[in-house]
């Protein structure tokens, strides 16, 4: 498993190394400038140059089944999940296949609203009680991608585990 942070805007890098430490998972910081990051081997800096959505497009070609990206950006988050990743955006809200195409067409619809002057808002401030929120859906996220990740080594070294009666 590793934890994708999309980090240019990412409000939440330090819980992310907290908890992750915690859970001895490895991080990639991926950003398109340098950013101070924890002298940690565990937590790898990826510089990647090349335009707006060039990190988008790195974490995207990365990740896979058993991982998780922090970001903010609804289409990159629909990349991950497509990829059989999690997403979790840096307010505690997890991203999911059922909700994420209602996602994309609201931001969509905002988008051209705000092209044609008529919506000038963003999000609300980021507040103590998302870092909160955010802070408990990480771990709980971790924990059940490593109990998945688990029971699927189990299940691939006892192919009779699992199976109603147990072993034949």
């Amino acid at each position: 498993m590793a934890i994708y942070v999309d980090a240019d805007a990412c409000p939440v890098k330090e819980e992310v190394y907290r908890v992750a430490r915690r859970h001895g998972e490895k991080v990639f910081v991926v950003a398109n400038a340098p950013l101070r990051v924890p002298a940690d081997e565990a937590i790898e800096l990826v510089v990647v140059r090349g335009g707006f959505e060039a990190a988008d497009d790195w974490i995207a070609g990365q990740v896979g089944p058993g991982d998780l990206v922090v970001t903010a950006d609804i289409p990159l988050a629909d990349r991950s999940l497509k990829a059989g990743a999690r997403a979790l955006g840096p307010k505690g809200i997890p991203f999911a296949d059922d909700s994420i195409g209602e996602a994309l067409a609201t931001r969509a619809l905002l988008d051209q609203l705000r092209q044609a002057g008529q919506y000038g808002g963003g999000p609300p401030p980021f507040a103590k009680a998302d870092r909160s929120r955010f802070l408990g859906k990480l771990d709980e996220l971790l924990v059940a991608i490593r109990k998945e990740r688990d029971r699927a080594s189990r299940s691939r070294t006892d192919p009779g585990q699992g199976r109603a009666g147990g072993p034949m």
